[in-house]
C-alpha cells in the first residue's frame, strides 16, 4: 500500500475517534441540544461527516449506491436547510454509527487496494479536513449547550518567558505573496488558491495576542459601557446580546470566572482571551488606540522571513519553518483544552519574532472574506463563496483545532457577531 493511502487511512481512523470522544456520555436529549442559529443537533452533524464522505468518495468518485435510500434527505447539508436539522426522523444513535463505520469501512477498503488513485486521495483528505472541522465544531457546540469537557487525554503547559507582554514587531515595507502556492502539491481549499504578489507598507504588531488580563482592563475601564469604542452596528449587536463583558465571564464578588464547558473558575490573567466576537474585537482595538490586522499584515507576519537585500519576505508553511506543528510548537488538537499564557511555546515563533501565530486562539482580521484574483470554486462549490463579502477573515486556528488542518496561509471565515467560536485577537500599532 503507498505511504499516502496509509495516512490517509491513519487520519481517518484518528477523525473518527476524536468524533467517538466529542459524543462519548452525552444523552439522546444532549446530542439534540436546542435549536439554536449557530449549533447543529449533534446527532445530525456527525451523520453529515460521515455523509461527506460517502457522497464524494463512494458515490461521485466510484459510482456506487447508496447505503440508506432517503440518506441524501437526511445528511445533507447544501439542500436541507439549518432550522429543519431538527426535525428530521434521524436514524436512531445505533444506527447512526452504524452508518458512519460501514461508510468508513468502504472508504478503508478502497484506500487499500493498492491502486494509485490521486482523485480518491484528495477526495478523501479533503473529507477528513471537513470531518476535523466538524469536531472543533462538535467541540464549541459543547461549550455553548455547557455539556461536560470532553475527555480527551490532555495536560497543561505554563511554561513561558518572563517578559513583558506590550512588545511590537516591527515589519518592513516590501512584496510578499499571499495565499497558497500552487507548486508545492500540497492540499489546499479553494478560498487559498493562488499566490499572488503584495506589497506591504511597514506596520507594526503584537508578539503576543490579548490575554485576558489585558481584556479585563478594557472591561474595568468601561468599555462595555462606552458606544464611543464601537461601531454602531457593534454597539446594537452588544446591546441585543445584553452584554457587559465576555459572554462566558462573570463577576463573583469582584473575583472574575470564567465558565469553561459546564464549571466556573477563577480566570487566568495571561491566557488568551477567548470567544470574542469580531465587534468586541474592534472596540477593544478602539479603546486601547489599536487596530486589528489585515489579513495581508496577519499572514506577512506569520509566514515571512525579511531578506533586506531582495526587500522580499521570503515564505514558510509554518511561522517556524517546515517541521511538522507538535505540541512544542502550537496549541492544537485538544492537548490543553483551553488556551494558554500567551507568552508560552517560545520554539513556534515565526521568522520576525511573533509568538503563537498558530493554535491557542483564532485571531480575527479586519479583512471581509473575499476571494483572491482568479478565484475558481473546488468540487465543494458552496464551502467559500456563499460567504463571501458576509463574513470577517480569522486566521492561525485555535487550541481545539487538528493541526494537520492548518498552515499559515489557512482562512477561516465568520459572522463578526459569532462569539461562540474559539476567537481572540492580535493587534497592531495605529
Amino acid at each position: 500500500m503507498e505511504i499516502q493511502a496509509k495516512n490517509l487511512i491513519y487520519q481517518l481512523t484518528d477523525a473518527h475517534q476524536r468524533v467517538c470522544t466529542l459524543i462519548d456520555h452525552l444523552s439522546d436529549e444532549q446530542l439534540m441540544g436546542p435549536r439554536l442559529p449557530t449549533t447543529n443537533p449533534l446527532r445530525w452533524e456527525i451523520g453529515h461527516t460521515a455523509y461527506f464522505y460517502e457522497y464524494w468518495i463512494l458515490r461521485h468518485h466510484y459510482g456506487e449506491a447508496p447505503l440508506i435510500s432517503n440518506i441524501d434527505e437526511l445528511f445533507d447539508s447544501i439542500h436541507i436547510p439549518h432550522d429543519a436539522r431538527w426535525d428530521l426522523n434521524l436514524p436512531s444513535m445505533k444506527d447512526t454509527i452504524a452508518y458512519i463505520k460501514s461508510v468508513k469501512q468502504r472508504v478503508i477498503e478502497h484506500l487499500s487496494s493498492g491502486e494509485d488513485d490521486p482523485k480518491r486521495d484528495y477526495l478523501t483528505q479533503y473529507a477528513i479536513f471537513h470531518e476535523d472541522m466538524h469536531c472543533e465544531a462538535f467541540t464549541y457546540t459543547r461549550q455553548t449547550l455547557s455539556y461536560p469537557a470532553p475527555n480527551i487525554t490532555h495536560h497543561v503547559d505554563n511554561l513561558y518567558d518572563e517578559v513583558s507582554i506590550e512588545e511590537d514587531i516591527y515589519m518592513p515595507s516590501g512584496s510578499f505573496d499571499l495565499g497558497a502556492d500552487n507548486q508545492n502539491n500540497c492540499f489546499v481549499f479553494d478560498n487559498e488558491k493562488w499566490s499572488h504578489s503584495e506589497q506591504i507598507k511597514p506596520f507594526k504588531i503584537s508578539r503576543y495576542a490579548v490575554c485576558n488580563k489585558q481584556f479585563l482592563s478594557f472591561i474595568e475601564a468601561g468599555g462595555y459601557q462606552s458606544s464611543e469604542y464601537w461601531s454602531e452596528e457593534g454597539w446594537q449587536w452588544k446591546l441585543n446580546q445584553n452584554l457587559d463583558f465576555p459572554v462566558y465571564w462573570r463577576n463573583n464578588n469582584s473575583r472574575w470566572e470564567v465558565r469553561w464547558f459546564d464549571q466556573w473558575y477563577a480566570l487566568k490573567n495571561y491566557a488568551a482571551v477567548v470567544n470574542i466576537s469580531w465587534y468586541e474585537a474592534q472596540a477593544y482595538c478602539t479603546w486601547a488606540n489599536r487596530r486589528l490586522p489585515t489579513e495581508l499584515e496577519w499572514e506577512v507576519a506569520a509566514a515571512g522571513k525579511f531578506d533586506e537585500c531582495s526587500k522580499t519576505y521570503i515564505k514558510r508553511d509554518f511561522p517556524w519553518g517546515e517541521q511538522i506543528p507538535d505540541n512544542t510548537l502550537v496549541n492544537m488538537d485538544g492537548i490543553t483544552l483551553g488556551t494558554i499564557d500567551v507568552r508560552a511555546l517560545p520554539q513556534g515563533e515565526s521568522a520576525q519574532g511573533c509568538r503563537q501565530m498558530l493554535g491557542n486562539v483564532w485571531e480575527w482580521t479586519d479583512s471581509t472574506f473575499r476571494p483572491y484574483p482568479g478565484f475558481v470554486p473546488d468540487m465543494y462549490e458552496d464551502y467559500s463563496q456563499p460567504l463571501f463579502g458576509k463574513t470577517k477573515v480569522l486566521r492561525g486556528g485555535c487550541w481545539a483545532t487538528r493541526s494537520r488542518l492548518i498552515r499559515n496561509t489557512w482562512r477561516n471565515y465568520y459572522g463578526p457577531g459569532r462569539n461562540d467560536v474559539f476567537a481572540g485577537l492580535r493587534t497592531c500599532a495605529q
